[in-house]
């Protein structure tokens, strides 16, 4: 192929912008193609978002009687991700399994010690409601203000009749209020810059999926007015001349009130007018039309379409993503938009990677001669099985050496495993890991996404035509080693 043809074809995206895949997913079959909006569609600055949701709760808590004057919002004391355990105040980072890798008690970090006494003999069952999975970006304001009430009520400051489980229903009954009282909301419309991370290319990867034939469909839980403002401030901009955002969908709804619009035989509203006003329609979803509230099996019978023909994106791993999948068998995209610093922090680490990669492989040679020494000194010392070639001594001498040079290699490990492990947020470490092995949320991606990337225009880079095959092999396709040592027994702590 001439150089000049080269240079004609797209080149890959960055590594940062990679679309992963889990379940091979041929895009050409894909008839429609449905959105969330929040964190989908519209993403947004999350820091200021969540400090301004935490800064509402913390008033609410404040005309309550609470002290609660000095808390700040950090947007690193926790992650999408994590588990709270409502009945011993804790949050927990998990492994696929369910055992717990790290935990925190309020702001402080649980020592090795304390966390197998109190976890060693539990798993975290998500179907069990002591446990609460932080499974959006929008809970990162109630899993701080959680750990921080959580010091306030050890030190007898607060009172809880339910305890921790008390406290934790507290802090979702003020947050639900303040999405509820539409304040934090009509802040974003009136200055949504501050609160919206601008993507010139979005509106530009929905239009090649529009006109390669894809029935395009937003499907969001936010009210109209609000809806509306956030789509003009984040495409209208980037659309050609004479388009507005409206223009790319089939089909509009809105207060779809997910993850229930997939399960539920909800009536159907259509919105008439810019100010909201809703009326009740009779026939259905209309190409063009705005509605409220409705249910998936409407969408299906106006697409005639149904199952695998429909891909359903959205951030929310039980509310779009799980549900959509197990309800609908509708094939599923996850936006994980930490995936962007995941990836890009293990790509700065590959040098010490490679580095740790080689110690590591120079530790399992190490340890299984020692395995095999300790068996050989067995032999001799009950005289069983072939003869040795070395005396009792010298394989007590080479067993001496051998740990030695273990302990040795012990110590170069341990600072880069703890780098490893520290990686992206020094708290909890990459979203997908949890020690030396995935995550309890990399577990859920596996199981129903289909596709995950950090952002919908990543798809762009993909065309509406790709074959997107999954990669061999049980790891997740961007983690391509293990930055800690293997361990089978899982009460064993992180590192070496």
């Amino acid at each position: 192929m001439k150089s000049k043809n080269k240079e004609f074809f797209q080149q890959s995206p960055a590594p940062v912008r990679q679309v992963f895949c889990s379940r091979t997913l041929n895009l050409r079959a894909i008839r429609a193609i449905g959105y969330d909006m929040d964190y989908t569609l519209v993403h947004y600055n999350v820091a200021e978002w969540e400090r301004r949701a935490y800064e509402h709760a913390k008033e609410h808590l404040l005309q309550g009687g609470w002290p609660v004057e000095s808390l700040e919002f950090d947007p690193q004391l926790v992650a999408r991700g994590l588990v709270v355990d409502t009945e011993l105040g804790n949050v927990v980072k998990a492994n696929r399994f369910g055992y717990v890798k790290r935990a925190m008690h309020g702001t402080r970090t649980l020592d090795f010690d304390k966390q197998r006494e109190v976890y060693s003999r539990l798993v975290v069952e998500l179907s069990d409601r002591r446990w609460v999975f932080l499974n959006t970006l929008f809970s990162l304001s109630e899993g701080c203000l959680f750990l921080q009430l959580v010091d306030l009520f050890d030190q007898g400051k607060i009172s809880s009749p339910l305890g921790y489980l008390g406290l934790f229903k507290r802090i979702r009954q003020v947050l639900d209020s303040t999405h509820m009282e539409g304040r934090l909301k009509a802040e974003i419309m009136a200055d949504p810059a501050r609160f919206v991370c601008p993507d010139p290319e979005m509106p530009l990867a929905l239009m090649d999926q529009k006109h390669a034939g894809k029935k395009l469909m937003l499907i969001t839980n936010s009210e109209w007015e609000y809806t509306r403002a956030m789509m003009c401030h984040a495409f209208d901009p980037y659309l050609p001349e004479g388009t507005k955002w409206t223009d790319l969908f089939d089909v509009i709804i809105v207060s779809a009130r997910k993850p229930d619009f997939f399960l539920s035989q909800s009536p159907l509203f259509e919105v008439v007018n810019e100010e909201g006003l809703l009326r009740p329609t009779a026939q259905g979803l209309t190409r063009g039309g705005i509605f409220w509230g409705g249910n998936a099996s409407l969408v299906e019978a106006h697409l005639k379409l149904s199952g695998e023909e429909i891909l359903f994106v959205g951030d929310h791993m039980w509310g779009d993503v799980k549900v959509s999948k197990s309800a609908l068998r509708w094939r599923t995209a996850l936006i994980l938009r930490e995936l962007e610093e995941d990836v890009a922090a293990l790509g700065k680490f590959s040098p010490v990677q490679t580095k740790l990669d080689s110690l590591m492989a120079e530790k399992t040679r190490l340890e299984g001669q020692l395995t095999w020494l300790r068996l050989c000194l067995q032999r001799l010392r009950h005289r069983y099985g072939p003869p040795c070639p070395m005396s009792r001594r010298e394989l007590d001498e080479l067993s001496d050496e051998v740990r030695a040079r273990l302990l040795s290699l012990d110590e170069q490990l341990a600072p880069l495993a703890q780098q490893a492990g520290e990686l992206s947020n020094p708290l909890w470490g990459p979203l997908l890991r949890a020690g030396n092995d995935k995550s309890l949320l990399a577990r859920q991606v596996e199981s129903s996404a289909d596709i995950y990337t950090s952002r919908v225009s990543n798809l762009l880079y993909c065309t509406p035509f790709a074959f997107l095959r999954s990669q061999q092999g049980s790891e997740l396709s961007f983690i391509k080693a293990d930055p800690l040592p293997r361990e089978t027994d899982d009460s064993q702590p992180e590192g070496v």
